[in-house]
């Protein structure tokens, strides 16, 4: 089954087809300047009845003129089967399409971007009749992008590079740099990048810290995933578990930050009854250094 990390890891070059301009100046591969993309039918399969399909298929119009195929593929982990894959997909375009294609391989671990990177050759030891280069980007080489600042100048380089650290020991400046940036990004980009990183997290623990970040960073914004937390906020403030739920958001952030949580400020926590108390505590858990900083200015 396809999961919500492997859709959004090749969607987010449909969305934003210029993204890999970005991509191949962090891999130091020079493919010229855009001068325009087409998103083209992944399809594959041949009259026989055997399907196969690229996750994402790009035309690459170059400023001198030239084209060339960019088939993109979301690798969650390493499948011996899909080398093979991928060469009979070059094939194919080549075949098809008369145009020069790259393999760009997105992963989400390092593990499985280092097998990915490996070259392939196809054919006898003396003599490879084919070798498979795939581009590989992954936690291993994509920036780690801390500054909303730098996350404005290339929003879709750096949700990519969000969803590729995920699985990170401390997502939590990541995600804080993200959400800043959004507050002054239009709805109509804003929107599609909140679901797409909620998508691209999966089940991984910085899933439920995004949730968290959007609730508090972005509340005055409107989409399916912050009206569904605001939706479930407004559920638990119609009965007495409100508070308590605050309080276990709390602990749960300083948790996950590795932030250690004594038991005097554990029980100041889950004692406190105040929700606009509880609400600013919440805010604070995302950046205190200590868990002794969420009442600094208490």
């Amino acid at each position: 089954m396809v999961s919500s990390p492997h859709e959004a890891m090749h969607r987010i070059f449909q969305d934003h087809p210029g993204l890999f301009s970005g991509v191949s100046e962090v891999l130091g591969v020079d493919f010229g300047p855009l001068a325009g993309v087409t998103v083209m039918p992944t399809d594959l399969t041949e009259a026989r009845p055997v399907e196969r399909r690229v996750d994402t298929l790009l035309r690459v119009e170059t400023e001198d003129g030239g084209s060339y195929l960019l088939a993109i593929e979301a690798q969650g982990k390493k499948d011996r089967d899909k080398p093979a894959s991928w060469t009979y997909y070059l094939s194919y375009l080549h075949t098809k399409y008369r145009l020069p294609p790259v393999l760009l391989v997105v992963c989400q671990d390092r593990a499985t971007a280092e097998w990915a990177a490996r070259p392939v050759d196809i054919g006898l030891p003396q003599w490879a009749a084919l070798t498979l280069r795939p581009l590989v980007v992954g936690p291993h080489n994509m920036p780690v992008i801390t500054d909303a600042a730098e996350v404005r100048k290339d929003l879709a380089l750096a949700t990519l590079s969000l969803i590729t650290h995920g699985a990170d020991r401390d997502p939590d400046v990541i995600l804080k740099a993200m959400t800043t940036a959004l507050r002054e990004t239009p709805e109509a980009i804003k929107n599609p990048i909140v679901e797409l990183i909620s998508q691209g997290l999966g089940n991984l623990p910085a899933a439920a810290l995004w949730r968290k970040l959007v609730a508090v960073d972005l509340s005055f914004y409107k989409s399916p995933l912050s009206e569904e937390i605001r939706d479930e906020g407004r559920a638990e403030g119609r009965d007495e578990g409100r508070a308590e739920s605050r309080a276990e958001d709390i602990l749960f952030i300083l948790e996950l930050r590795g932030i250690d949580v004594s038991e005097d400020v554990r029980g100041r926590i889950a004692g406190c009854n105040d929700a606009e108390t509880l609400l600013g505590w919440l805010a604070r858990a995302l950046s205190t250094p200590s868990a002794e900083g969420l009442f600094s200015d208490d």
